[in-house]
């Protein structure tokens, strides 16, 4: 299930890009999941655990991967029980973290109101109220009322 915590939070990662060139593993490049993920958001084509195929900038690094490719990867694989800033993502990322959160539970950290308008069947817990939100309608009225307060 998808856990939202909105604001500051302990245990959080505020910038997600920088942990993860601190901490990704190889076979986390190479993984299907992440070869969808760097296809889909940057438009990139994994060469292998260490080279990216970029259309707007040729052969990069895997530091060079966009902040929310970094973010996802590490929500999908890291262990460690941090919390992710999934502020540091695009709404393009927005349906791959509600993905994420249908194969475990995933908590994360919003300074912002996501559109995960685009995700069927949304059901997320708001942590701040500890309300289950069973639609993106109930998720942006309960999210509203948090940003009120």
């Amino acid at each position: 299930m998808l856990n939202i915590v909105f604001g500051n939070v302990k245990n959080s990662v505020y910038h997600p890009p920088t942990y993860f060139d601190n901490v990704y593993r190889d076979e986390w490049i190479t993984d299907p999941f992440s070869v969808k993920v760097i296809k889909d958001v940057d438009k990139s084509d994994v060469i292998g655990a260490h080279v990216v195929d970029s259309p707007f900038l040729g052969s990069i690094s895997i530091k060079d991967l966009s902040g929310g490719v970094k973010t996802l990867i590490l929500m999908r694989f890291d262990e460690s029980g941090k919390i992710f800033n999934a502020s540091a993502c695009g709404d393009n990322c927005a349906k791959w973290i509600y993905e994420i959160s249908k194969e475990k539970d995933l908590t994360i950290n919003l300074h912002h109101i996501m559109d995960f308008s685009g995700c069927e069947s949304f059901k997320a817990r708001i942590l701040n109220t500890d309300k289950i939100v069973n639609s993106y309608r109930e998720y942006l009225d309960e999210s509203m009322s948090i940003e009120e307060r």
